[in-house]
Protein backbone atom coordinates (compact mmCIF):
# COMPACT_ATOMS: atom_id res chain seq x y z
CA UNK A 1 0.00 0.00 0.00
CA UNK A 2 2.63 2.43 0.50
CA UNK A 3 4.66 1.81 -2.12
CA UNK A 4 1.45 2.32 -3.87
CA UNK A 5 1.45 5.79 -2.28
CA UNK A 6 5.17 6.51 -2.48
CA UNK A 7 4.66 6.14 -6.93
CA UNK A 8 1.39 8.15 -6.59
CA UNK A 9 3.52 10.70 -4.77
CA UNK A 10 6.53 10.60 -7.50
CA UNK A 11 4.35 10.20 -10.54
CA UNK A 12 2.79 13.81 -9.55
CA UNK A 13 6.18 15.32 -9.10
CA UNK A 14 7.58 17.52 -8.45
CA UNK A 15 5.91 19.07 -5.26
CA UNK A 16 6.40 22.54 -4.16
CA UNK A 17 4.70 21.86 -1.04
CA UNK A 18 6.08 19.51 1.06
CA UNK A 19 3.84 17.16 3.02
CA UNK A 20 3.96 14.41 5.09
CA UNK A 21 1.44 11.45 3.43
CA UNK A 22 1.55 8.50 5.41
CA UNK A 23 5.03 9.21 6.83
CA UNK A 24 6.35 9.69 3.22
CA UNK A 25 7.74 13.47 2.72
CA UNK A 26 6.55 14.90 -1.10
CA UNK A 27 9.07 17.27 -1.13
CA UNK A 28 11.92 16.43 1.08
CA UNK A 29 14.73 18.01 -1.12
CA UNK A 30 12.99 20.92 -1.31
CA UNK A 31 15.23 24.30 -1.40
CA UNK A 32 13.54 26.21 1.15
CA UNK A 33 13.59 22.95 3.37
CA UNK A 34 10.84 22.11 5.22
CA UNK A 35 8.24 24.43 3.11
CA UNK A 36 5.88 25.38 3.76
CA UNK A 37 5.82 24.11 7.64
CA UNK A 38 8.87 26.45 8.64
CA UNK A 39 7.62 29.97 7.19
CA UNK A 40 3.94 28.89 8.68
CA UNK A 41 5.15 28.42 11.97
CA UNK A 42 6.53 32.08 11.56
CA UNK A 43 2.95 33.83 11.47
CA UNK A 44 0.38 31.15 12.95
CA UNK A 45 -0.19 32.73 15.61
CA UNK A 46 -1.68 35.90 13.77
CA UNK A 47 -4.29 33.73 12.50
CA UNK A 48 -7.24 32.92 14.67
CA UNK A 49 -6.91 29.88 16.31
CA UNK A 50 -10.02 28.69 16.11
CA UNK A 51 -12.35 28.84 12.85
CA UNK A 52 -15.44 26.58 13.42
CA UNK A 53 -18.54 27.84 11.73
CA UNK A 54 -16.30 30.35 9.37
CA UNK A 55 -15.27 29.94 5.61
CA UNK A 56 -12.16 29.39 4.33
CA UNK A 57 -11.04 30.16 0.13
CA UNK A 58 -7.21 29.56 -0.54
CA UNK A 59 -6.62 30.86 -3.97
CA UNK A 60 -3.70 29.31 -6.18
CA UNK A 61 -3.58 26.86 -3.11
CA UNK A 62 -0.49 23.93 -4.55
CA UNK A 63 -0.71 21.24 -2.89
CA UNK A 64 -3.26 22.48 -0.37
CA UNK A 65 -0.69 23.00 2.53
CA UNK A 66 -2.51 26.48 3.87
CA UNK A 67 -5.94 24.67 3.07
CA UNK A 68 -5.51 21.79 5.54
CA UNK A 69 -4.03 23.95 8.29
CA UNK A 70 -7.51 25.62 8.24
CA UNK A 71 -8.99 22.55 8.56
CA UNK A 72 -7.21 21.63 11.00
CA UNK A 73 -8.24 24.77 12.85
CA UNK A 74 -12.23 23.83 12.44
CA UNK A 75 -12.98 25.78 9.72
CA UNK A 76 -16.21 24.64 8.11
CA UNK A 77 -15.95 25.03 4.59
CA UNK A 78 -12.64 25.24 3.10
CA UNK A 79 -12.63 25.95 -1.04
CA UNK A 80 -9.06 25.35 -2.32
CA UNK A 81 -8.51 26.63 -6.17
CA UNK A 82 -5.54 26.64 -8.28
CA UNK A 83 -5.02 27.12 -12.57
CA UNK A 84 -2.74 24.22 -12.55
CA UNK A 85 -4.43 20.73 -12.73
CA UNK A 86 -1.56 19.23 -11.51
CA UNK A 87 -0.89 21.09 -8.10
CA UNK A 88 -4.86 19.96 -8.19
CA UNK A 89 -3.89 16.48 -8.38
CA UNK A 90 -1.25 16.56 -5.48
CA UNK A 91 -3.77 18.39 -3.41
CA UNK A 92 -6.48 15.67 -3.72
CA UNK A 93 -4.36 12.97 -2.95
CA UNK A 94 -2.94 14.83 0.11
CA UNK A 95 -6.48 15.20 1.34
CA UNK A 96 -7.59 11.71 0.76
CA UNK A 97 -4.64 10.76 2.81
CA UNK A 98 -5.04 13.31 5.19
CA UNK A 99 -8.91 12.91 5.35
CA UNK A 100 -9.46 16.65 5.21
CA UNK A 101 -12.74 17.06 3.36
CA UNK A 102 -11.51 20.41 1.01
CA UNK A 103 -13.58 21.27 -2.22
CA UNK A 104 -11.09 21.99 -5.24
CA UNK A 105 -11.96 23.83 -8.29
CA UNK A 106 -9.75 24.72 -11.73
CA UNK A 107 -9.95 28.45 -11.04
CA UNK A 108 -7.60 31.75 -11.76
CA UNK A 109 -7.77 34.36 -9.55
CA UNK A 110 -9.90 36.62 -12.33
CA UNK A 111 -12.84 34.40 -12.44
CA UNK A 112 -13.44 34.34 -8.79
CA UNK A 113 -16.70 36.16 -9.14
CA UNK A 114 -17.43 32.63 -10.94
CA UNK A 115 -17.65 31.14 -7.25
CA UNK A 116 -20.94 33.58 -6.07
CA UNK A 117 -20.10 33.80 -2.77
CA UNK A 118 -18.17 35.61 -0.10
CA UNK A 119 -15.45 33.69 2.46
CA UNK A 120 -14.74 35.05 5.77
CA UNK A 121 -10.89 34.10 5.08
CA UNK A 122 -9.31 34.75 1.64
CA UNK A 123 -5.70 33.10 1.65
CA UNK A 124 -2.99 34.85 -1.45
CA UNK A 125 -0.05 33.36 -0.72
CA UNK A 126 2.30 33.78 -3.23
CA UNK A 127 0.48 34.60 -6.76
CA UNK A 128 0.75 37.99 -6.77
CA UNK A 129 4.01 38.07 -8.33
CA UNK A 130 3.07 35.40 -10.67
CA UNK A 131 0.40 37.80 -12.05
CA UNK A 132 0.55 39.67 -15.26
CA UNK A 133 -2.59 42.22 -13.59
CA UNK A 134 -1.50 42.22 -10.04
CA UNK A 135 -4.14 45.23 -8.41
CA UNK A 136 -6.91 43.91 -10.88
CA UNK A 137 -6.95 40.53 -8.91
CA UNK A 138 -6.77 42.44 -5.65
CA UNK A 139 -9.55 44.46 -6.74
CA UNK A 140 -11.52 40.93 -7.86
CA UNK A 141 -10.75 39.80 -4.44
CA UNK A 142 -12.01 42.86 -2.76
CA UNK A 143 -15.18 42.88 -4.81
CA UNK A 144 -16.23 39.57 -4.95
CA UNK A 145 -15.01 36.97 -2.70
CA UNK A 146 -13.73 38.47 0.71
CA UNK A 147 -16.04 39.24 3.96
CA UNK A 148 -13.47 39.75 6.53
CA UNK A 149 -9.86 38.66 6.61
CA UNK A 150 -6.99 38.77 3.61
CA UNK A 151 -3.99 36.40 4.30
CA UNK A 152 -1.29 37.77 1.91
CA UNK A 153 2.14 37.34 1.09
CA UNK A 154 4.22 38.30 -2.11
CA UNK A 155 7.93 37.96 -3.06
CA UNK A 156 9.36 40.98 -1.60
CA UNK A 157 12.61 42.85 -2.99
CA UNK A 158 14.16 46.24 -2.20
CA UNK A 159 14.83 48.48 0.81
CA UNK A 160 12.01 49.41 3.59
CA UNK A 161 9.09 52.09 3.02
CA UNK A 162 9.77 55.71 3.40
CA UNK A 163 7.28 58.56 4.17
CA UNK A 164 4.94 59.93 0.73
CA UNK A 165 2.81 62.68 0.34
CA UNK A 166 -0.48 62.69 -0.66
CA UNK A 167 0.34 63.98 -3.61
CA UNK A 168 3.31 65.79 -5.66
CA UNK A 169 3.50 68.63 -8.52
CA UNK A 170 4.22 67.46 -12.22
CA UNK A 171 7.74 69.18 -11.92
CA UNK A 172 8.91 66.89 -8.88
CA UNK A 173 10.52 64.01 -10.25
CA UNK A 174 13.64 63.42 -7.88
CA UNK A 175 10.81 61.58 -5.32
CA UNK A 176 10.59 58.42 -7.55
CA UNK A 177 14.55 57.66 -7.22
CA UNK A 178 13.90 57.59 -3.41
CA UNK A 179 15.10 54.56 -2.17
CA UNK A 180 11.64 52.88 -0.32
CA UNK A 181 9.50 54.81 -2.44
CA UNK A 182 6.48 52.03 -3.86
CA UNK A 183 7.86 50.58 -6.79
CA UNK A 184 7.16 47.34 -8.74
CA UNK A 185 10.07 45.54 -10.87
CA UNK A 186 8.46 44.20 -14.47
CA UNK A 187 10.07 40.95 -14.89
CA UNK A 188 10.45 40.74 -19.03
CA UNK A 189 11.86 37.40 -19.51
CA UNK A 190 12.58 35.23 -16.22
CA UNK A 191 13.81 35.66 -12.29
CA UNK A 192 15.18 32.44 -10.17
CA UNK A 193 13.98 30.18 -13.30
CA UNK A 194 10.58 30.80 -13.42
CA UNK A 195 9.41 32.90 -16.26
CA UNK A 196 5.58 33.29 -14.49
CA UNK A 197 7.76 35.67 -11.77
CA UNK A 198 6.34 39.00 -13.65
CA UNK A 199 6.25 41.52 -11.17
CA UNK A 200 8.24 41.86 -7.76
CA UNK A 201 6.92 44.66 -6.11
CA UNK A 202 8.95 46.43 -2.88
CA UNK A 203 7.55 46.84 0.53
CA UNK A 204 6.01 50.28 -0.03
CA UNK A 205 4.35 49.20 -3.01
CA UNK A 206 2.36 46.16 -1.99
CA UNK A 207 1.27 47.78 1.36
CA UNK A 208 -0.07 50.68 -0.78
CA UNK A 209 -1.77 48.25 -3.50
CA UNK A 210 -3.53 46.52 -0.34
CA UNK A 211 -5.15 49.76 1.27
CA UNK A 212 -5.77 51.06 -2.95
CA UNK A 213 -7.85 47.65 -3.27
CA UNK A 214 -9.56 48.16 0.16
CA UNK A 215 -7.48 46.27 2.48
CA UNK A 216 -6.59 47.10 5.44
CA UNK A 217 -3.19 46.27 7.00
CA UNK A 218 -4.11 44.74 10.40
CA UNK A 219 -0.47 42.81 11.11
CA UNK A 220 2.94 42.25 9.31
CA UNK A 221 2.75 39.11 10.75
CA UNK A 222 5.92 37.71 8.84
CA UNK A 223 8.53 39.58 6.75
CA UNK A 224 6.77 38.88 3.65
CA UNK A 225 3.34 38.32 5.35
CA UNK A 226 0.42 40.47 5.68
CA UNK A 227 -3.03 39.64 7.45
CA UNK A 228 -5.48 42.48 6.12
CA UNK A 229 -9.28 43.01 6.78
CA UNK A 230 -11.94 44.28 4.13
CA UNK A 231 -12.79 47.52 4.26
CA UNK A 232 -14.60 49.85 2.28
CA UNK A 233 -12.28 51.30 -0.73
CA UNK A 234 -11.89 54.78 -0.90
CA UNK A 235 -12.01 56.72 -4.34
CA UNK A 236 -9.06 59.51 -4.37
CA UNK A 237 -11.21 61.22 -7.17
CA UNK A 238 -14.37 61.71 -4.92
CA UNK A 239 -12.68 61.30 -1.51
CA UNK A 240 -15.90 58.90 -1.33
CA UNK A 241 -15.83 54.93 0.38
CA UNK A 242 -16.60 52.64 -2.73
CA UNK A 243 -18.55 49.44 -1.22
CA UNK A 244 -18.76 46.94 -4.06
Amino acid sequence: MQSSLEARIRELGPWFHNLTLDGIETAPDHFLGDYPRTKFARFASALPADLAGKSVLDIGCNAGFYAFEMKKRGAGRVVAVDSDPRYLAQARLAADVLGHDIELRELDVYRVAELGERFDLVIFMGVLYHLRHPLLALDLLHDHVARDLLLFQSMLRGPEPVAVAGDYPFEETDVFERPGHPAMYFVEKCYAGDWTNWWIPNRACVEGMLRSAGFAIETRAEDEVYLCRHTARRSIESDAEVVP
